[in-house]
């Protein structure tokens, strides 16, 4: 017997519907590409993302589609999420800093007919658009094409592509198992690899990313998305934002201290979501300007792991609660968020403290699991670590183009990290399977030794790579950047870790580095540090 309720199929569209019916003159603020801001609502995106569908029909596209972006935060690129999906296309975001020959291999594998830009990214564009076999059309985010056209002849702009449009559009309706959306992952080895969402996963991800457990949005928020549109769909902040109406303020191409601490400060943003490295330069430049981040209650931390120092500094300089969480592309993102449980309301300050540290818990839709090298699971008591499988509503089951088969293991996906989990579901990332560091037959976590390098008050920068060794098999290297101004002794950083972690963990040897190089999503290219110091233990 089935059960006697209405049905209708999970679709981003009633996302954006949602937010211009209930939420029509919420505030979103726009920072746009060529200078100053802007202010509209969801009802004007919700708009704007109609015409836009239907004007993206008129150009003749057929059903999956797919559009691609290359765009800063803001409102246009907003409207391109709602309306290209809704439309039944597909809204394919692309990474600007990867390589122009990864740009080009993405864009013909996906097949892209339709490229949305920025005008930064005009110069790149025109370098790689003759390798660009199946682009139909470049439409420029802006209200005129002005100069742009003379470098892209073919030039489309935003505004004129939306005149032609029907605001009075009605959405289709199809299978929620439709693909809404692709992104690709950074692709550190080998080409990138594209992860293709639907409209059902985003939805329930949404819904997953709103639980008072985990992010936690809410109608009475006012979001920044730091994160970028173009780093898996700015960790799915837009779908989840309209399905509560929760009020945005987009920060467009300044990600610098300066204008952030601006951003928090005029827009009283309650809630901030971006990578470790972004909140460095925005906690430096607050207490540099005085500023109390008085209205900025919590700040999401993820991308890589959050040093505790960080947490630390949100908390007791300015009263923010920093909330840690982890994901991957291939999981939407969200796979685990650090929220407490009643039972940790009576621990200690510092073991609370202690507990927000980790990467927290998997939400409804996340099963998470741990195995050893023969895929035999291990107990989940907090100590034991093995290979991090997951699974779940809004887990991939196969790369674009690829099968399952190729993909998943016994229906788990490999994160390729090396993680604990404690009876709760709490999850410690100890590192990358490929960064972790094998000594005399132990195991030595690279994040455990960054977390405690980068609190040291002489240093902006750190990450420790695995050296081979001719006794220990491999040793721990810590690359250290200074701080401006700062010019620490290598034995006074090698002194910092005493007491704070096992003797036979602390770092062989310091190398100082003006900078660490970085992928294309900002993580830590350790196998290059690996390639350039693989010989200093040895010499």
């Amino acid at each position: 017997m089935l059960g006697q309720m209405m049905t209708a199929p999970l679709l981003i569209s009633a996302l954006i519907d949602h937010a211009a019916r209930y939420h029509g003159d919420t505030e979103i603020t726009s920072v746009n590409t060529g200078g100053g801001h802007e202010t509209t609502n969801w009802g004007t995106v919700a708009r704007n993302a109609k015409q836009l569908a239907s004007a993206l029909q008129g150009l003749g596209l057929g059903p999956q589609t797919r559009c691609a972006t290359i765009a800063w935060n803001n409102r246009r690129h907003l409207e391109i999420y709602f309306g290209v999906s809704g439309g039944g296309f597909v809204c394919h975001t692309i990474n600007p800093r990867l390589f122009p020959d990864q740009l080009v291999y993405i864009i013909n594998h996906a097949e892209d007919e339709v490229l949305f830009i920025d005008s930064t990214f005009v110069p790149l564009v025109a370098s790689i658009r003759d390798q660009l076999t199946t682009l139909k059309h470049i439409v420029l985010l802006e209200d005129t094409v002005g100069a742009a056209a003379e470098t892209l002849p073919d030039l489309i702009a935003y505004d004129d592509l939306l005149a032609q449009g029907d605001a009075e559009y009605q959405y289709p309706q199809f299978d929620e198992l439709t693909a809404s959306s692709l992104c690709y992952t950074s692709g550190t080895t080998g080409n990138p690899k594209g992860v293709l969402f639907s409209h059902r996963s985003t939805v329930l991800h949404s819904f997953a990313c709103n639980l008072k457990d985990s992010l936690g949005f809410s109608a009475m928020d006012v979001v920044l998305p730091v994160v970028p549109m173009f780093h898996v769909n700015a960790w799915g902040t837009p779908y989840a934002c309209a399905m509560v109406g929760a009020r945005m303020v987009l920060p467009g191409p300044g990600l610098d201290g300066p204008s952030l601490v601006a951003l928090i400060d005029t827009h009283k943003v309650s809630i901030a979501l971006g990578v470790p490295t972004i909140w460095l330069g925005l906690l430096g430049e607050a207490e540099k300007a005085g500023s109390a981040l008085s209205s900025l209650q919590r700040t999401v931390v993820g991308g890589s792991a959050c040093p505790p120092s960080m947490i630390a500094a949100f908390r007791d300089t300015f009263g923010v609660e920093t909330i840690h969480a982890w994901g991957m592309t291939e999981m939407s993102p969200i796979g685990s968020v650090n929220q407490p449980l009643a039972k940790h309301l009576d621990l200690e300050t510092e073991a609370l403290h202690r507990l927000r540290e980790n990467q927290g818990r998997p939400p409804w839709g996340v099963e998470l699991a741990i195995v050893d090298e023969a895929g035999h699971p291990l107990p989940h008591d907090g100590k034991t670590q093995g290979e991090l499988l997951v699974r779940g509503h809004f887990i991939l089951d196969a790369y674009f183009r690829a099968t399952s088969s190729d993909t998943l293991q016994d229906g788990w996906f490999n994160t390729g990290d090396i993680a604990t989990l404690d009876p709760d579901g709490y999850l410690t990332i100890r590192d990358r399977s490929k960064d972790i560091i094998k000594s005399g037959g132990e195991w030595i976590s690279s994040v455990e030794l960054e977390n405690i390098a980068i609190a040291h008050p002489h240093l902006s920068d750190a990450a420790v790579i695995g050296a081979p060794h001719p006794k220990w098999d491999e040793r721990p290297v810590l690359v250290a950047v200074m701080a401006e101004g700062a010019a620490p002794d290598a034995e006074d950083l090698l002194a910092f870790f005493e007491g704070k972690i096992a003797k036979w963990q602390i770092p062989d040897k310091v190398v100082f580095t003006d900078a660490l190089p970085r992928n294309a999503t900002g993580k830590v290219l350790k196998r290059d540090l690996r390639d350039t110091f693989a010989k200093i233990l040895l010499t």
